[in-house]
């Protein structure tokens, strides 16, 4: 069944910039191509053939540079809480005590 689309996004806010197309015929041989800025900067476009013969071809192509990347990101430091530690009242119950056990402990042979 032959079909054709395409679709683009360009947020420069959110930094999405990729596009897509693609056609098809009715003997099913497609072609088409997408694209996507990659995080070093640079695009890659991607122009590709499929059909039942040859299956997926790609052909990978890149535009611009890449940069160096430099992580923005830079945490915070923590400071010490606004509010005192804790302080627990010691506990009005004695410590359990655990009877012996009755038996005798066990005696193991040794081999030397």
């Amino acid at each position: 069944m032959p079909y054709s689309f395409n679709w683009a996004v360009k947020d420069d806010p959110s930094y999405n910039d990729y596009a897509h197309q693609e056609t098809a015929d009715d003997k099913g041989y497609v072609t088409g191509s997408y694209r996507t800025l990659l995080p070093d900067g640079r695009t890659q476009i991607v122009d590709y053939k499929a059909d039942d013969y040859t299956g997926y071809v790609a052909d990978v192509k890149y535009e611009g540079e890449a940069k160096e990347y430099k992580p923005a990101y830079k945490p915070a430091g923590y400071p010490s809480p606004a509010y005192p530690s804790p302080s627990y009242p010691s506990s009005s119950y004695p410590a359990p005590k655990y009877p012996s056990p009755a038996y005798p402990a066990p005696k193991y042979p040794t081999k030397y």
